[in-house]
């Protein structure tokens, strides 16, 4: 499809056992469909339900599915970063197993893959709780200013990168705060991004990993990449 010819899509999962069968089959009958050379990388990070047998099952039925295994939670940003370096294609792709967005949709972010770097999406309406909708405003009001970013959804997890990023840049992040990191990271060592509406959809299955309590550990890994960036502008 379009000029992206190869692609690793990049999917964790936490106690996802009723949706990580579909978001698998979904995402392969995609990409089998529109590409020759791509890869699947499943993330089971440390769950204490069936998620990690039905992803190693799945195995038999999927021949490019590659299974990463976390014997405990390690954290969101870890399985990210464990995933993206062992990616192989020339562009990576991710999103969440939770099945609120629309793998097709990856049609929607191809095209603009040759004039940018990042291609990101955003929820044209998201369909979460209220609270979680208002937290998410706020933290995305205080990462815009904190790290000068021009995106209106920066935890949106329907994203489209060159490889090149992650040759670039060094993850850190071990939990939520990763999808910030990465925007922050990459513009300040000029790669290109566009925003792209995608489809949300509330979730059916299964419960959210991302409540209140994370959020004085996001703060503290804000501060973190704040001063690692800033410091590093300051030695060069």
């Amino acid at each position: 499809m379009g000029k992206v010819a190869s692609i690793s899509a990049v999917l964790p999962a936490l106690n996802e056992e009723e949706n990580i069968r579909d978001a698998v089959l979904a995402l392969d009958r995609f990409l089998k469909a529109n590409f020759s050379d791509y890869e699947i990388i499943a993330v089971d990070d440390g769950s204490q339900d069936r998620t990690g047998e039905i992803l190693e099952g799945l195995r038999k039925s999927v021949p490019f599915l590659r299974v990463i295994r976390h014997r405990r939670n390690l954290g969101y940003g870890t399985s990210l970063r464990e995933a993206f370096s062992a990616a192989t294609k020339e562009y990576i792709f991710c999103t969440d197993s939770d099945m609120q967005f629309d793998v097709y949709e990856i049609s929607i972010l191809l095209p603009f893959a040759q004039d940018y770097d990042i291609v990101a999406g955003y929820r044209r309406k998201r369909r979460d709780p209220p609270l979680r909708i208002f937290l998410s405003w706020g933290y995305n009001f205080l990462a815009r200013r904190v790290f000068g970013l021009k995106i209106r959804d920066i935890d949106c997890a329907f994203k489209l990168f060159k490889r090149s990023v992650f040759d670039a840049i060094e993850v850190k992040s071990r939990n939520f705060f990763v999808s910030t990191e990465i925007m922050a990271k990459a513009r300040y060592q000029g790669f290109t991004c566009v925003e792209v509406p995608v489809s949300h959809y509330p979730r059916l299955k299964g419960q959210t990993t991302v409540k209140p309590s994370n959020i004085p550990r996001t703060l503290a890994e804000m501060a973190k990449i704040w001063k690692d960036i800033h410091f590093n502008r300051r030695r060069k």
